[in-house]
């Protein structure tokens, strides 16, 4: 199973954030807008259309408001599991570290998803940076 990680340093305060964040349903307004161009809430999931057409239908499995925690699971084609998990936290030099993980099967799919997480990663620093101002 591949297990990968990405974190990054955000100029702005962790409850704002934590806001984008938790707002399942606004993924491509207020948190990676372009990257995902749209976002629909179906029951318990959010179906996401990224930007590059693929579309994923995430399962919401847990908001955490105490610990800024955000887990959701993709259990359709192409994976055979995929659990993705984000959070905000305080960072010691001011601001916000923002840690994104996700575990999934196949592996071969590790090099794509890592890809979309590093691109995607960066578009939730510029939204919320720009958002902070």
């Amino acid at each position: 199973m591949a297990s990968l990680r990405k974190e990054i340093h955000i100029d702005t305060a962790p409850d704002k954030a934590w806001s984008a964040l938790r707002d399942v349903g606004a993924l491509h307004t207020r948190l990676v807008p372009g990257f995902v161009k749209d976002t629909r809430l179906d029951g318990n999931a959010r179906i996401v259309t990224f930007g590059n057409g693929m579309v994923a239908r995430e399962e919401i499995v847990g908001v955490d408001d105490a610990r800024r925690r955000l887990a959701w699971a993709v259990v359709d084609e192409p994976f055979q599991h995929y659990s993705g998990v984000a959070w905000v936290e305080t960072d010691v030099d001011g601001g916000t570290r923002f840690v994104w993980t996700a575990d999934l099967l196949p592996d071969s799919l590790s090099e794509q998803v890592e890809e979309m997480m590093s691109a995607g990663i960066q578009v939730v620093k510029r939204t919320l940076e720009g958002a902070a101002r």
